[in-house]
This record gives structure tokens, sequence and C-alpha cells, in this order.
């Protein structure tokens, strides 16, 4: 069994993950991005020993605290290589939110769907999966019976698509065809708000029920 830890952060009140081993004290973290101060405080508190990063995309407020999750852990980066061009424009994406760009951390592993993580002795695997349209390579994770889904849906809502690399149909085809497949009871963590459920978001997500019916 992992635990599943989410800590709000910075300006836009991004979702930050920690996936941890209760019987080892190891933890995967999952979009560290804003007050790494805080963040790293609370990895200290807790006693937790970070083996990778990982993000669902590049966007400014999922990656602020990864170099600083780097360098006080050594853990390695993961992201997928379609979200290099937006983490090499940290400063541009600052720029339109009138934001100082965070330091633009190195990925040392290229995520694909189809990788395949285990935290500790956990028997539980983070599987990641391709889930492109907030941004081109915008991955999600299944942990056990849970996703953690980034950007790409919310509870009652779903990712913008007016950034540069994000595309609309090719969202809502991420939804439909790999994360609406999965059995309603299944937990739902996005990158902003409260979590949700699949079920949930069938039956009351305005941006889904009409094309459900």
């Amino acid at each position: 069994m992992l635990e599943i830890v989410s800590e709000t952060v910075g300006l836009f009140a991004e979702n930050s993950y920690f996936l941890i081993d209760p019987a080892t004290q190891e933890a995967i973290a999952i979009d560290p991005g804003d007050e790494a101060p805080r963040l790293l405080a609370l990895i200290k508190e807790r006693g937790w020993n970070i083996t990778h990063i990982l993000n669902t995309h590049a966007h400014i407020d999922h990656v602020g605290a990864v170099v600083a999750v780097q360098e006080a852990t050594g853990a390695p980066f993961y992201l997928h290589e379609q979200e290099v061009p937006l983490l090499d424009n940290l400063g541009m994406q600052a720029a339109l939110f009138g934001l100082q760009p965070p330091p633009v951390p190195t990925v040392d592993v290229f995520l694909r769907a189809g990788d395949v993580f285990s935290c500790g002795k956990s028997d539980v695997q983070i599987a990641v999966f391709d889930t492109p349209g907030h941004s081109p390579g915008s991955v999600s994770f299944r942990v056990g019976d849970d996703l953690i889904v980034g950007d790409t849906l919310f509870a009652g809502s779903i990712g913008r698509t007016d950034l540069p690399g994000g595309d609309h149909p090719m969202l809502l085809n991420s939804i439909r065809e790999a994360l609406l497949c999965y059995p309603d009871e299944t937990r739902v963590h996005p990158g902003h708000g409260p979590s949700t459920s699949i079920g949930q978001e069938k039956r009351t997500n305005p941006f889904l029920v009409k094309g459900l019916r």
C-alpha cells in the first residue's frame, strides 16, 4: 500500500503529490510546483527518502520547485520528451504571468508510456500513460486504484488548452480514451482543486456529460 499526500502550493494553488511507502519511508515526488522551502520542510519533517521526481508536464506552476528537490535529495527528474520545449521556455512562461522564472531543471530520464515505477517495498506499481492535450507531452500516473492526472481533468472541469502546445480536441480524446475507461470508483487526483472520481466526472462534468449521452 502507498500513501498519497497532497500539498497545495503557490499562486496557482497547484497540488504537489508524494507517494510514500510507510514501511520504508521511501517516497516519490510528483509535480513539485512551488514553495520549495515548504516542500523540503515537509520531506524532512516526515523523514521521507525521495527516490524519484516524476512530472505530469512542464508548466511553470508544476516545475517551480523541481531544482530545489533535486539538489536536496539527489533524486532524478523524469519528464516526457515532448515537454522539453516548455521546460526550456520557463522564462517565457513566467513573463506571461508577470512572474520571476524559476531555475530550469535538468531532465535525467525521459518518461514514456508504459514505464512502471515502484516505491520502497510496496507492491503497488506506478504506471505511466500518455494524456496529451493540455500540453504536448502531458502524462498521467496510475497508482493502484488511483490516478494522478496533472491538468488533464479536474473536478467539474478540464485542463485549459489556450497556452502554447494546447490542443482541445486532443485533450477531450485523452480524457475519454485514457481516463474514462477506468472504473467509476477510481479516484482522480488533479493538478489543482479537490480530488474526484471517474464516475463523478462521467455524471456531472459539463465538458464530458453531453458527449457521453
